[in-house]
């Protein structure tokens, strides 16, 4: 008779539950060619021709840019795109921001209008005011809302319009390059970049989407047909959303528009922040009050202190675990799931890095970056409604 199967072999088991425990970390290197996966690209649609194309109105809202607004507006003069204006809207800066853009509108720029905007009227936030001012003030039957710490190559312009009329989205947003600069850029940033890769890895799924959960738009970057603009409520709609780019998107496919996102990393670039305070001051105004707006009503509460614990589970314990065990001479199962985990995330990170164009130092430090978004994203929490930015107190009673 044939003998009964005997048990896996006792010594594998450990093997095997340590294989197993590394799983989620694997799992992130596999999938990481998804997220950076470019289709589909804005350059493949073709501009339309000199004699069909739309005037577009240029939108820029601007509060307190003066390091940035004159790079802006001259990049936007360089257009190759036959018709358009370009508005900015000075939204009560306290620096130069208002000297610098009369300068240019001033110095035979014709295109270039200055909007100087009103006082901030109760229940809107900044930038959708100043986005609805320069809606009002606009020419156009096509407008672009883009901000002034973004820089476009000649063609982008033509490329979006022409991806506006050939997919009869309403609303067409893009993916540019995020450059990276400074010490704290390099080591934060990755993670806010990778944990919107993952909520949304894959912009043909946020075009054929008809669910507002599953659609984003970049504020960046927002080019509209002016009649779905209107027909959705426009930035009026949303003008008590700090996260008003993605509120604007959930309301177009809401309305039953459509929302086109498309990678343009060689036709536009933007560094969003310099400095560490700038990057916490960033992502605390928004990080916990966008991330609740992208899932279900029932998980909000919870889902910024989820992707803290996420944060700190994937990419700090670990680290911190196999250096515990090397101070202290522990040894055996927790070591070797700490080794391999701790491994296989930093590969994972070096290839991140790589793609979004940091050194491979900064790759190393993927632990201290994870920790400091970990405490961003419970600092935004924790603030609730109380938002500052750009010199602006939100959300606060008395």
């Amino acid at each position: 008779p044939q003998p009964w199967p005997q048990p896996w072999p006792q010594p594998y088991l450990p093997i095997m539950t340590h294989l197993l425990t590394l799983l989620p970390w694997a799992a992130f290197l596999v999938f990481l060619p998804v997220l950076f996966r470019r289709r589909p690209r804005l350059r493949d649609f073709d501009p339309p021709d000199a004699g069909e194309a739309p005037f577009v109105s240029v939108i820029v809202p601007a509060r307190n840019e003066a390091a940035n607004i004159g790079a802006c507006v001259r990049g936007l003069l360089g257009s190759s795109y036959p018709r358009y204006e370009i508005l900015v809207v000075d939204d009560r800066s306290e620096d130069g921001t208002t000297q610098i853009a009369s300068a240019l509108a001033e110095h035979g720029l014709k295109n270039v209008v200055v909007v100087e905007g009103e006082p901030l009227p109760e229940g809107w936030f900044g930038k959708p005011w100043a986005c609805w001012q320069g809606y009002r003030r606009a020419r156009g039957e096509v407008l672009l809302f883009t901000d002034a710490d973004t820089r476009h190559e000649p063609a982008l312009l033509g490329h979006a319009v022409g991806a506006l009329q050939a997919t009869g989205a309403g609303l067409v947003t893009v993916l540019p390059r995020q450059i990276l600069g400074s010490f704290w850029e390099r080591i934060v940033m990755p993670q806010f970049l990778i944990m919107l890769m993952l909520r949304y890895h894959s912009a043909n799924r946020v075009n054929r989407s008809r669910e507002p959960l599953d659609v984003i738009a970049n504020g960046q970057f927002i080019l509209v047909d002016r009649e779905a603009y209107e027909a959705v409520g426009g930035h009026e709609a949303v003008r008590a959303e700090v996260a008003e780019d993605l509120c604007l998107a959930q309301r177009f496919v809401a309305g039953g528009q459509r929302v086109f996102l498309a990678h343009a990393e060689d036709l536009m670039w933007t560094r969003m922040y310099e400095s560490l305070g700038q990057i916490v001051e960033g992502w605390s105004k928004n990080a916990a009050i966008g991330s609740r707006q992208t899932v279900p009503t029932w998980l909000r509460p919870v889902v910024p202190y989820l992707i803290a614990a996420y944060l700190l589970l994937m990419w700090v314990l670990p680290p911190v675990m196999l250096l515990a065990s090397l101070l202290t001479g522990t040894d055996g199962v927790v070591r070797g799931w700490a080794a391999g985990a701790t491994a296989i995330s930093l590969a994972y990170w070096l290839l991140a890095g790589a793609r979004l164009r940091t050194m491979r130092a900064h790759a190393l430090l993927y632990p201290l970056g994870a920790a400091i978004a970990a405490a961003i994203f419970i600092r935004s929490a924790l603030q609730g409604p109380r938002v500052v930015w750009k010199g602006r107190r939100y959300g606060e009673s008395g």
